[in-house]
């Protein structure tokens, strides 16, 4: 396993990391999810990303059973959640105004079983609440040592760059991740995100590293087997909205590169998307030990030029 910073900060991350999205708390028993904590842990993994909203809460919950469980010193874990989206009916119970945040933190340091975390993010920008509420909110907590670092995800350059702004005329910390969806089929943030974090001292904690399993071969010709994601109309409204006739043959074509390159389609993706310095780690999620096991095997690679030349030269390259 490889490790990169954090941000512009002295924390190192594990390249990949497990992430909670549609998996754990849902789709995934606590069994199992004990189970991927232990393969992840022993595949060199420390860091863990997850979020409040995930199935409201329970993806928490399971989580903080699993650290319990595997018995790992939380000063060996790089424990990241976020806020933003209704946790509830009440008015307040969602977006980033100061009351928000504060108490967010503490629902979710209570069914993480943690006293604090080492990386709470701003899962999208809340148009109702002035950014500075926000920061002044997240610098609190960063000085109540409840919140080690504080990131963003899915914002744009403008947002980051206010944000930062604010900061840096305040006195506070600035936010030291993005957390971006980014792929071989989405590259959106490759425009203005990258460059205005890298110049701003933020890394890039990618989101669907593998399309929502469009780059894992599974979804060829655009089918849904039966017992996958996309089979599931609860779980695959993302993944649908992928498959475009572009992205489906981009999928192709790297799938394609795959066996050339004696590689599973995952593994090159996940190794595309770490070619990138700016990237600190790339979250995987996972409902079986095999996925995640061959997910790992990503950690580690160095792709060829030209593989990379062979990917960038593909169907809309």
């Amino acid at each position: 396993m490889r490790y990169r910073p954090l941000g512009n900060s002295g924390c190192k991350v594990s390249v990949l990391a497990l992430g909670s999205w549609l998996t754990l708390g849902s789709s995934v028993d606590q069994a199992t999810t004990n189970a991927l904590l232990r393969a992840a842990l022993d595949g060199g993994i420390n860091f863990l990303d997850t979020a409040d909203i995930y199935a409201r809460g329970e993806a928490e919950l399971a989580l903080g059973r699993a650290i319990a469980h595997a018995g790992v010193r939380r000063q060996d874990l790089v424990l990241a959640t976020k806020l933003f989206w209704p946790m509830s009916d009440a008015v307040n119970d969602r977006g980033l105004s100061r009351k928000h945040v504060m108490e967010s933190c503490h629902a979710s340091l209570r069914r993480l079983g943690t006293d604090y975390v080492d990386l709470y993010q701003c899962h999208r920008p809340d148009p109702e609440t002035p950014v500075e509420e926000t920061v002044r909110a997240m610098e609190d907590l960063v000085r109540q040592g409840k919140v080690l670092y504080w990131g963003v995800s899915v914002w744009d350059a403008e947002q980051i760059e206010a944000a930062c702004a604010i900061a840096d005329r305040t006195g506070g910390y600035r936010p030291i991740t993005s957390q971006p969806e980014y792929s071989y089929v989405q590259r959106a943030i490759e425009a203005d995100v990258m460059p205005a974090c890298a110049r701003l001292g933020l890394s890039q904690i990618v989101w669907s590293p593998l399309a929502q399993g469009l780059l894992t071969g599974k979804y060829a010709g655009g089918r849904m087997p039966a017992g996958s994601r996309g089979a599931d109309e609860q779980r695959n409204r993302f993944l649908k909205s992928l498959m475009t006739p572009e992205a489906l043959a981009r999928a192709a074509h790297l799938a394609g590169v795959a066996r050339e390159a004696g590689l599973a389609p995952a593994q090159l993706a996940l190794a595309w998307v770490l070619r990138r310095p700016e990237v600190s780690s790339a979250l995987v999620g996972a409902t079986r030990l095999e996925q995640l096991r061959e997910n790992l095997g990503a950690a580690d690679l160095d792709l060829p030029s030209g593989v990379l030349s062979r990917l960038e030269t593909g169907p809309a390259g």
